[in-house]
């Protein structure tokens, strides 16, 4: 990636890091089940992130989506879920395990070939036995006949290239990630299925490094498809390298604005709260505050317990208890359950 590139890249990065923004958001699961659901969108499936959290977590399936687009979603997230559990052990990385990953891609939407090279299966995660082009009149990938060899060579110089980084160096890290998702997209090894395998191979040399995970959304597409056309063509892998380097830089920084808009409006709204209480029920602007923290957490929670709360606000279970007795008092919370199981939620 170009030094300008690199230093915005690094920039972001910190910035992100010291608002703690990983600390506030579950990236083990809604980041996660954001990049599936636009890796699959990039493929054609209209799923929301919203339909595909239903779908992971309840089973809930969508009757406005059919049945092809949700198994393409609950299958990458089976194959991300077995690949983040597979990269911590930083075994080397085979055609086998490049196959396994395939398949779990595929499993339950890949499709039975019979061409003249002979019969193999997507959902398997088999190497094509046919030709294929980039699209309708696009140009053509190598010859099916070519890709076991390239695909060894490939994974040969990917595992050089892991053993030799430097672990510190969190550019080079995204760098090597870019870079192998486009060599392998490059060597299209199978018929179906190659660009979500290919992203999900650079989300898990990123998970295996520690660095936040580079995202491919939907409007990106046409940019990212470009990127990969342009760089093909030029035998430039610099431009891919700059093009998802601004992509991730494009997305980090959205995530920083939104964070802090969130905290803003938090804020007045603490405040708002506080003065409120104090106006209200004539009670000390210190324990207002304090109150008002409480209730900001609470907001959009199913449920909070005075445990919960004690261990939130490092506060002893007599004071929690007082604390959410006072807020019920005053109406903003309602108490659900008997005293040994007594719940909390914002009205």
């Amino acid at each position: 990636m170009t030094k300008e590139n690199k230093e915005m890249l690094l920039s972001l990065i910190q910035q992100h890091k010291e608002l703690g923004i990983s600390e506030q958001i579950d990236y083990e699961k809604f980041y996660l089940y954001s990049i599936i659901t636009h890796s699959t969108a990039i493929e054609g499936s209209t799923v929301t992130e919203l339909e595909a959290q239903l779908l992971f977590d309840e089973g809930i399936t969508s009757q406005k989506r059919t049945l092809v687009e949700q198994l393409m979603n609950l299958d990458l997230k089976t194959a991300y879920d077995y690949g983040m559990k597979w990269i911590k052990h930083h075994e080397a990385i085979t055609v086998n395990w490049l196959i396994t990953l395939a398949s779990k891609v595929m499993a339950r939407t890949g499709s039975e070939y019979h061409s003249l090279g002979g019969d193999f299966s997507a959902a398997k995660g088999e190497l094509r036995k046919l030709n294929v082009t980039a699209g309708f009149g696009g140009k053509s990938y190598m010859s099916y006949l070519k890709v076991p060899s390239r695909l060894e060579a490939f994974c040969k110089e990917l595992n050089k290239r892991r053993m030799a980084i430097d672990k510190t160096d969190i550019a080079a890290i995204y760098e090597l990630s870019f870079w192998a998702h486009f060599e392998l997209v490059s060597i299209h090894p199978w018929a179906d299925g190659n660009g979500r395998t290919c992203r999900l191979l650079m989300n898990l040399l990123q998970i295996e490094y520690g660095v936040l995970p580079t995202k491919v959304l939907r409007e990106d597409k046409a940019e990212y498809i470009q990127a990969l056309i342009d760089t093909r063509e030029n035998e430039d892998i610099q431009i891919f390298l700059d093009c998802m380097t601004q992509l991730h830089c494009k997305h980090l920084k959205w995530d920083i604005d939104q964070f802090i808009k969130s905290m803003t409006e938090e804020m007045v709204d603490k405040i708002d709260f506080a003065e409120e209480m104090v106006d209200k029920w004539s009670i000390k602007p210190a324990l207002a505050k304090k109150l008002a923290d409480i209730l900001i957490f609470a907001d959009g929670k199913d449920e909070i317990t005075t445990e919960i709360i004690t261990k939130q606000f490092n506060l002893t279970q007599t004071t929690a208890k007082r604390y959410l007795r006072q807020l019920t008092e005053f109406g903003y919370i309602e108490a659900q359950g008997g005293n040994k199981n007594r719940t909390y939620k914002k009205k």
